[in-house]
């Protein structure tokens, strides 16, 4: 590249960097609002609609129907937003909060009132109920003019299939009308027996049309009839000043993470702090073009993608200044730095994202919602890597900035004999491990429970307040809430307003009958309420059974996914069994300091879990990426320890770098943050150092083991 392109190059990229974050924060126009400001935001930040149903009936629903019922409305309420959270109220309600919603009649129209839904031959016969649909929705296809038709497409538990075969057969020809709370919504004609338990639905529908239609079907397919008792439009559960805690400690951490690569890395770590400034701004566009919903969790994992975003550049220049230190001319040493690094980004990228495109396509809830945003800012964080950082690298050499002394040659080091402290290393790792299950044992058998399970995990109660006044949430976060916690005896508390009257909903954990009297005597000693105007319902868990068994069965999927694509790879069934073996280290090892610090177990501890199996797997997949490297180029006479001890020596530095950069930016949330970010940041703290410390001690030992005791035919031949 010539002297004129490269001013030519970082000009422009200072411009559209600039257009990129001017859009972002202002937007353009006479009224304009950037897209930051568009970006849906979840009940946390925003608020939403809160809409109530009751079971319809003289008989009490049983818990089966309850949670069956539950679990299908979220499904439902997902297509507005993965953070949407249906919950159960007493023993016949169920409560829904949508949040970045501020119209509950839209909300009511679209997703349908639940009611009954039967398939009903012409002459009255019930051939199908609503409970034989497992899924319907709205697709395309094509008919015989070859023109696109939008149909509506029906699939049939094992129950419906055998039903539904029975039905086409002897009604072949005929109509099999679907009627919906007594009224006739479609009548389609029978043109073929169906005994595969799938169908569709053709008419001269549009899409909408089709959207609708298979919206009264999914609703009607719930295992009861409810009827909406109330709706209500709910105000953020935390305040503005949540928010810009969070913002302010993003741009200092930011800050703080960009001078450090300057002063590591000289002129390539000027690259990487403005590669690091287009990822920002990239990833707050996008998220706002794939309506993608945030919550205060997704700002704090936005904020620690930053830091694990610098993880590639340091991989890049670690190599380049490995060339440098062989000779090499600065030129020579990018282009071969850029090479020899992109398959441990790669495989570390890749890796992460199969296992967040599973939790995406598997979980459910606010799981759902992490893995989006966490696929969204693995994509982004390559692209500026590999991209962005190389384009302004190699326009910064063009204008003069070719000395080695830009950039530093790495220096020789001795390698450090990590194998020779392996039983020590295990033995630090077997203690943690058990000492988190006795932990939890001694919590469970003092009552405490094993964990601080929060109310989104195990419910509470929900108590409705009419105060005097329209209180802030900051009145209601240093007046009100200091007074329940001192009657319930706990801190995890949660309130919403609802918007357009003086109501506050307060959420605690379970309260009996002596509780509520206490609490509402004391909020009526200390705000002047009516106690006769305080009602109170005991609540279940935001996060339901089916929704942990979803992510627990998604991260299952993962895991082996991961594993797969690393036994594929790197031709190595031991490089990915150790792997799996160190995240499951790391994850019991957190778990362990939930259990000794009682932190919180709620949505957050997801997000928490998630991000340091997708941080862990990242770092040790590094320097499998430096054992395999030198295992190729080893001669026989190289012994075995000695290549994975220099292997681990080589990568420390990468190892540290990130792992210092991404405790940073957590370390400033947990500084700045509300209770609420403290309790994200705090347990992801020691999961990052326990990632660093698995990575550098524990896996590459793991596969040394396995591979002196478990030698392959080729091996030995």
């Amino acid at each position: 590249m010539k002297k004129s392109k490269g001013i030519v190059t970082l000009l422009l990229s200072f411009v559209l960097i600039g257009i990129l974050l001017f859009t972002v924060a202002v937007g353009w126009g006479p009224n304009a609002v950037g897209a930051a400001k568009h970006i849906k935001l979840g009940l946390d930040l925003a608020g939403g609609v809160s809409i109530t149903y009751q079971a319809v009936g003289e008989e009490e629903p049983t818990a089966e129907e309850m949670a069956d019922t539950i679990y299908k409305l979220q499904k439902r309420v997902e297509v507005y937003s993965t953070e949407a959270e249906v919950y159960q109220e007493g023993t016949n309600r169920i409560n829904i909060e949508i949040p970045g919603v501020s119209d509950a009649n839209t909300i009511l129209e679209e997703l349908g009132k639940p009611g009954s839904l039967q398939f009903q031959t012409m002459d009255g016969a019930v051939v199908l109920e609503g409970t034989d649909v497992a899924d319907a929705k709205a697709g395309s296809t094509v008919d015989n003019m070859n023109n696109q038709i939008y149909v509506v497409e029906l699939v049939m538990t094992d129950a419906g299939a055998e039903k539904f075969a029975v039905a086409t057969k002897e009604n072949l020809g005929q109509q099999i009308a679907i009627v919906y709370d007594g009224e006739i919504v479609s009548a389609p004609v029978v043109n073929a027996e169906i005994t595969n338990g799938q169908a569709i639905i053709e008419g001269s529908f549009t899409y909408e049309e089709a959207e609708q239609l298979a919206s009264t079907v999914r609703i009607g397919t719930l295992s009861l009839e409810l009827e909406e008792l109330r709706s209500n439009v709910v105000g953020a559960k935390l305040g503005q000043e949540a928010i810009a805690t969070s913002l302010k400690a993003g741009i200092i951490g930011f800050a703080l993470v960009v001078l450090f690569m300057i002063i590591a890395y000289r002129i390539m770590g000027l690259a990487a702090g403005i590669a690091l400034t287009a990822y920002v701004g990239m990833t707050i566009g996008l998220l706002y073009g794939f309506e993608m919903t945030l919550t205060l969790p997704g700002i704090a994992g936005i904020i620690l993608s930053i830091g694990m975003a610098v993880d590639a550049n340091v991989i890049i220049f670690a190599r380049i200044r490995e060339e440098l230190a062989t000779g090499k001319t600065v030129r020579s040493s990018m282009k071969i730095g850029f090479q020899k690094a992109l398959s441990a980004i790669v495989d570390g990228n890749v890796t992460t994202l199969i296992a967040a495109l599973v939790l995406s396509m598997k979980g459910s809830g606010s799981v759902k919602g992490f893995a989006q945003t966490l696929a969204l800012g693995i994509v982004v964080s390559m692209f500026t890597a590999l991209v962005v950082t190389k384009m302004i690298l190699n326009a910064l050499y063009a204008i003069g900035f070719q000395d080695v002394k830009w950039y530093g040659a790495a220096k020789e080091r001795k390698h450090i004999n990590f194998l020779g402290k392996k039983k020590i290393c295990f033995a630090i790792s077997i203690v943690m491990v058990l000492a988190g299950f006795v932990l939890m044992g001694i919590n469970a058998g003092s009552g405490k429970g094993a964990l601080a399970y929060s109310l989104e995990f195990q419910g509470g109660t929900a108590t409705t307040v009419e105060f005097h006044e329209d209180m802030s949430i900051e009145e209601i976060e240093t007046a009100v809430i200091p007074v329940v916690s001192e009657v319930t005896g706990d801190n995890d508390i949660q309130t919403q307003k609802v918007a357009g009257t003086n109501q506050v909903i307060i959420k605690t954990k379970e309260l009996d009958l002596t509780g509520r009297e206490t609490l509402n005597a004391k909020l009526a000693e200390q705000f002047g309420v009516e106690e006769s105007t305080i009602t109170a319902e005991n609540i279940s868990g935001a996060i339901s059974k089916e929704v942990k068994n979803d992510a627990i069965i998604a991260v299952v999927i993962a895991t082996i996914c991961m594993l797969i694509y690393i036994w594929i790879r790197f031709q190595d069934i031991r490089f990915a069994t150790s792997a799996v073996v160190a995240l499951i280290h790391d994850v019991l090892v957190v778990l362990a300091f939930y259990a000794a610090a009682r932190v919180s177990v709620g949505n957050t501890f997801i997000a928490c879990m998630l991000t340091i199996v997708g941080y862990s797997i990242n770092a040790t997949i590094v320097i499998f990426d430096r054992i395999r490297e030198n295992l190729a180029e080893a001669k026989k006479k190289d012994e075995l320890e000695t290549i994975v001890n220099v292997s681990i020596t080589q990568t420390l530095t990468r190892s540290i770098y990130t792992s210092l950069t991404t405790f940073v930016m957590v370390a400033v949330l947990y500084v700045l943050g509300v209770a609420s970010i403290k309790e994200f940041a705090l347990p992801l703290m020691v999961g990052i150092v326990c990632g660093a410390y698995s990575s550098i001690c524990i896996t590459g030992a793991l596969w040394y083991i396995m591979k002196k005791k478990f030698v392959s035919k080729e091996e030995t031949e």
